[in-house]
């Protein structure tokens, strides 16, 4: 992403992502979408950003 405006209210480090800012831990998107794989979520690791995208 050449110039990626940072949004500041959301927080990320998962740089494989195609929205993540470079040097920066911030998503680009103006919104996310948070959701779970579980039936009843319990821990951290039960949910999903599935705004999610993969670099190319």
């Amino acid at each position: 992403m050449d110039k990626c405006h940072a949004n500041e209210s959301i927080k990320c480090t998962v740089q494989q992502c195609a929205y993540h800012c470079n040097d920066k831990n911030y998503c680009s998107l103006e919104s996310i979408q948070v959701g779970t794989h579980e039936m009843n979520p319990t821990m951290v690791q039960c949910t999903d950003c599935e705004s999610f995208k993969a670099k190319q």
